[in-house]
């Protein structure tokens, strides 16, 4: 799995107070706190000395094409990449056990949303490092997750395999980059095997800071391709996991999207995407094929109906900041889960 972070969480539960202090910080100090536990300094040291490893030409070229599509990216993350996961059985079986990402799945979605946009952050990992933070964060909840399950999910078939092992954590790398710009390109935008390879390579860096074995990782898009295929044939299932899962989904976007055009085609728009293997594992129905014309103009049009021409990192990330405070009150912000079960 991920021996350094269940390591580093396994410290935080004897030293809880931790916990409250990482919460509490803007980026990883350059001076870790003298009484965390060795596992912990262990763990927020690889990131420190990840500081002089900056990829610095990669970072910008894909800071910058997230800057130009973020909006897309983000609606592909929603419509393709997290249905896309719940259809592979076994990793549904480690996100259904979370009773966030069933019954308070819009605050897990604005999560997702604020990690793609800490990490697609303009000068993010380089003059700006609190990217660092987030994604030690996040690598820290993976972790957690993992010994909870483990240690109290008396349901848990060790048919399954291990919670969130390096299989599924370099599944969901994939979902979240090449999946993306396969959606991009369903859509009918030119992705180039130069921008292919750039965005790969970010994601390298990305899952290496979220303790991917990277030597796995695929560098062009025929190496994805194949990743991907091998990947499905594994574990390409229906299960009532993943149905369950891309209930929720589906009921929260006909409930919150406000745009009819999208709303109303949710098991459409799913298909169009996930194509026929997927649709059964998660008992999509087929009710009408959408051209790739019309959903490409109503994704453009959704783009167009919110920034006009004035979209950037900094509109997308504050129409979502605007979003967060109409629904839930406050702006999301990843944090490790508290322990204190009184």
């Amino acid at each position: 799995m991920d021996p350094l972070a269940d390591e580093a969480v396994l410290s935080l539960l004897a030293y809880k107070t931790g916990i409250e202090v990482i919460n509490n910080w803007e980026k990883i100090p350059d001076s870790l706190p003298a009484d965390f536990p060795p596992a912990l300094l262990a763990y927020f040291q690889f990131y420190l000395h990840c500081y002089g490893n900056v990829p610095e030409g990669t970072l910008k070229f894909g800071q910058e094409f997230f800057s130009k599509e973020g909006d897309i990216y983000l609606g592909l993350l929603g419509f393709y990449s997290l249905p896309y996961c719940y259809a592979f059985g076994d990793g549904a079986e480690v996100l259904v056990r979370s009773e966030r990402i069933v019954n308070q799945i819009g605050q897990r979605l604005s999560e997702t949303g604020t990690f793609v946009l800490d990490i697609f952050k303009p000068e993010g990992f380089t003059n700006d490092r609190s990217p660092f933070l987030t994604c030690a964060k996040v690598r820290l909840i993976h972790a957690f997750s993992r010994y909870f399950i483990q240690r109290f999910a008396k349901d848990w078939n060790p048919d399954f395999g291990k919670p969130i092992n390096q299989e599924d954590l370099i599944g969901t790398n994939l979902a979240f980059s090449f999946i993306v710009l396969r959606g991009m390109i369903k859509l009918g935008k030119a992705i180039n095997s130069e921008q292919m390879k750039q965005l790969l390579a970010y994601w390298k860096w990305i899952g290496t800071l979220l303790g991917v074995s990277t030597e796995y990782w695929p560098q062009t898009a025929k190496e994805a391709f194949e990743l991907d295929r091998l990947i499905r044939s594994r574990h390409l299932r229906k299960s009532q996991a993943g149905i369950r899962l891309i209930s929720a989904l589906k009921d929260y976007y006909q409930r919150m999207i406000p745009e009819p055009l999208l709303s109303n085609q949710i098991d459409d728009i799913f298909y169009f995407f996930m194509g026929k293997d997927v649709a059964v594992a998660l008992d999509i129905p087929l009710t009408r094929a959408i051209p790739r014309e019309i959903l490409n103009l109503i994704f453009k049009f959704s783009g167009w109906k919110t920034y006009g021409n004035s979209k950037s990192h900094q509109s997308i990330q504050k129409m979502m900041e605007n979003q967060q405070l109409e629904q839930f009150g406050t702006r999301m912000k990843i944090n490790l889960p508290s322990l204190d079960r009184s």
